[in-house]
């Protein structure tokens, strides 16, 4: 296939865009700098609604990652800005421009968050589940909905709504490790949120399966079907390190630094199955938490603490 990736420099789409190289397929990165090769290459501005006249030529599928990171800093109201722009003008913009195309590609996977589903408690959620409340919620059904013209067109849509996507090279863990390796980590608050999570390696492997299976379309969970509260991940990353995680950091603290993000990212969570992806029996990697964490840990440099069983 011939593959367009927006956000293809980021972990998840750095990650995807050798999978797909490996595969033997051809992939061609939406770039906002200067074109350096045209053969692999596209421009784009989302922020001007430019997309290069021949962006689309030749296309399969296209694979939409970008998005500013919704963990960087406090949720000032420029930043809340910043992020709900960065989602849908961008995703608006190849809607239309997929709409549009005169030989349109087969297959449109947009990115999407579990955020969806807002702060769920204990309570499991599937794809059948609505949207729940606050910020990143309303962010994510944004999201899903600038996709509208392009599934009107006939174009199979996938939205795939990510985890906590877990890897040494970057994301959350790679911001949780120096902590833990110093033996300073712990729950958050009282730990009793949810975090559903899916190794990278695995949603990479999801979005490959979305790419080549007609049947998928809509929503799709990308999380490993065993999500774990917040006190459960922190004991389970100790132990893969060798090291105690005894330090909970007190809800207030994280309130009183990080505000609406605290309360919203670290302090709640939703219990997320992956119903649609269960039901075609995905072959994931890793779906218990402490094997994916020995297994992630395993092969990161400079780890002498981490034995393999």
């Amino acid at each position: 296939m011939r593959v367009l990736v927006s956000g293809a420099s980021g972990l998840i789409g750095s990650a995807l865009t050798r999978s797909l190289s490996q595969e033997g397929h051809t992939v061609r990165a939406l770039v906002r700098r200067t074109v350096r090769d045209p053969a692999r290459e596209s421009a784009w501005d989302p922020e001007r609604g430019y997309l290069a006249p021949d962006a689309l030529d030749g296309i399969d599928a296209v694979v939409h990652l970008a998005g500013a990171n919704i963990a960087a800093g406090r949720w000032t109201p420029e930043r809340q800005r910043a992020i709900v722009d960065s989602r849908v003008g961008p995703t608006g913009l190849l809607a239309q421009r997929l709409a549009a195309a005169a030989r349109p590609p087969q297959v449109w996977i947009s990115a999407s968050a579990i955020g969806f589903y807002g702060d769920r408690g204990e309570d499991e959620v599937d794809e059948t589940a609505g949207p729940g409340a606050g910020f990143v919620a309303q962010v994510a059904q944004q999201w899903e909905a600038a996709t509208a013209p392009a599934a009107a067109a006939g174009i199979r849509v996938v939205r795939a709504r990510f985890g906590l996507v877990l890897s040494p090279a970057g994301g959350a863990l790679a911001r949780l490790l120096p902590m833990f390796r110093l033996g300073l980590g712990g729950r958050l608050g009282d730990g009793r949120q949810y975090w559903s999570w899916v190794t990278l390696a695995d949603a990479v492997a999801v979005l490959v399966t979305a790419l080549a299976d007609p049947s998928l379309t809509g929503p799709v969970n990308v999380v490993a079907p065993s999500p774990v509260t917040c006190a459960q991940f922190a004991r389970a990353l100790g132990q893969a390190l060798g090291r105690p995680a005894w330090l909970p950091v007190p809800a207030l603290f994280l309130r009183l630094a990080l505000g609406q993000m605290a309360r919203e990212l670290l302090l709640s969570g939703a219990r997320v199955r992956p119903a649609v992806l269960l039901a075609r029996d995905f072959p994931f990697t890793h779906g218990q938490l402490p094997l994916a964490l020995r297994d992630l840990l395993a092969k990161t440099p400079g780890n002498p603490a981490v034995r393999r069983p």
